[in-house]
């Protein structure tokens, strides 16, 4: 069977995956460094050579048909994993990391402490993005991700483990006074609490509180969308939420919250995951180094991890 890229010039497949990329021949030729007739005269000679239209020519714009949309899948990807994989053979994109990191993560833990790691890699920029989603690190989204999960496996990527996402209760200190000197888990039944239904009949069940839907209901007020948004909503209105002790431990430090309970949910964990042929790639082994430092250097981080294994042999 013959080769069907053999009869197809590869200049002229990056040329089309940037104007459907970009939805425009003017600005694949701005990108490219072409004229726009040289991108239109590229595409058309595909067209030629794929014997079918990739593009519809509107007054103002062109879309994709559906051949179109099917090659610009395939070379989007193509196209991406080569950059990648060129990138990472000349050391070119060691100019900056990207990290897309988990909300709560991001903001309470890695972002104060990504100072050091530009300190200990003057050569490295950072490029920080907070997700709520999953993006696709095999696409090059991002260099690197922190995720969680209970098994950290995902085709592709190489998972390193970094601690527990281990949840507790997290109080306010005029939250706490309020429950007496010798609080027990079930007086923060019909409290006012900020968090999910859900996550509260986690806690409760992990206390050992007997299940009471109606009770657990009744005291929450506010909801978020991540354990920041929810555990400052407690911080300001003097009441309690669900949150790690890893990612709060340094309001935990200042007294701006307490954990009134060693009780703790949860078993999945944060992972560091990258794709696994990159992971010689020197910003990414840097990075992966550094991070793993940090975990071990982490007073909470080290707890929750040796909880985890106490808990691990005792089953």
């Amino acid at each position: 069977m013959s080769d069907p890229l053999a009869t197809v010039p590869l200049s002229a497949v990056r040329v089309f995956e940037a104007a459907a990329r970009l939805g425009s021949f003017t600005r694949a030729a701005g990108e490219l460094g072409m004229t726009q007739a040289a991108v239109s005269w590229q595409v058309k000679a595909l067209e030629r050579r794929l014997d079918q239209a990739l593009f519809r020519r509107l007054p103002r714009e062109v879309t994709l048909t559906a051949a179109g949309e099917r090659l610009y899948r395939a070379a989007s990807e193509a196209i991406t994993a080569l950059r990648t994989a060129i990138a990472d053979i000349t050391d070119q994109g060691a100019g900056v990391l990207t990290i897309s990191a988990l909300q709560t993560f991001a903001t309470q833990w890695l972002a104060a402490r990504l100072g050091a790691f530009q300190v200990a890699n003057p050569d490295v920029a950072v490029r920080l993005s907070s997700e709520s989603r999953m993006i696709d690190l095999m696409r090059g989204d991002a260099d690197v991700g922190i995720r969680s999960s209970r098994h950290g496996q995902w085709p592709g990527l190489e998972a390193i483990y970094l601690f527990p996402t281990a949840q507790t209760v997290l109080a306010t200190p005029q939250a706490l006074a309020g429950l007496g000197p010798s609080p027990e888990p079930g007086d923060l039944m019909g409290l006012e609490r900020v968090g999910s239904e859900e996550e509260w009949a986690l806690w409760f069940a992990a206390a050992g509180v007997a299940d009471c839907p109606d009770s657990i209901a009744t005291g929450i007020r506010i909801t978020g969308d991540s354990q920041v948004l929810e555990v400052a909503a407690a911080m300001a209105n003097g009441t309690m939420a669900i949150g790690s002790p890893v990612m709060f431990a340094a309001d935990i430090a200042a007294g701006r919250l307490v954990q009134p309970f060693p009780i703790v949910f949860g078993e999945g964990a944060y992972w560091l995951a990258y794709p696994a042929d990159r992971r010689r790639n020197r910003k990414i082994a840097a990075f992966r180094t550094w991070l793993l430092d940090q975990v071990r250097a982490d007073p909470a981080a080290r707890l929750e991890l040796a909880r985890r294994e106490v808990v691990s042999d005792v089953s």
